[in-house]
């Protein structure tokens, strides 16, 4: 079985996006803003590289969506300060979390990842396939 790179980066960014969102609440605001700087600007660069070398339009348009969310999301947290920026800083990890979630699931939707027939072999009538 092959891990697919879409899945696994959209898995990383509900991660990340999931870490942010406790650490906009838990921590103290100015340590929040930086270590949402620090994960948005990887986000950032993992998204944008993704969208760069994709062949396929839907992971483009999906990492870079992604990408935009997480540069937005860096600026944020070195422009603004106080309570401010621990809801930016909410909002913006939840809304990568939202759209990672969204990709995901348009990459797990399409028809290539679904199953279309179940084979099974049966040893008592020669091997011959039963559906």
């Amino acid at each position: 079985m092959k891990l697919s790179s879409r899945f696994l980066l959209d898995s990383l960014f509900v991660v990340a996006g999931s870490f942010l969102t406790v650490t906009s609440m838990a921590w103290a605001a100015g340590t929040a803003g930086w270590t949402a700087f620090g994960v948005s600007a990887g986000i950032t660069v993992l998204a944008a590289a993704s969208a760069v070398l994709a062949k396929k339009s839907s992971r483009r348009i999906g990492h870079g969506l992604i990408a935009l969310t997480a540069l937005w999301s860096a600026i944020a947290a070195v422009s603004f300060s106080g309570t401010a920026l621990t809801w930016l800083v909410f909002a913006d990890a939840i809304a990568v979390g939202v759209l990672a979630l969204a990709d995901l699931t348009a990459h797990e939707a399409t028809t290539e990842r679904i199953v279309h027939a179940l084979e099974v072999r049966d040893p008592a009538r020669g091997g011959r396939v039963t559906a």
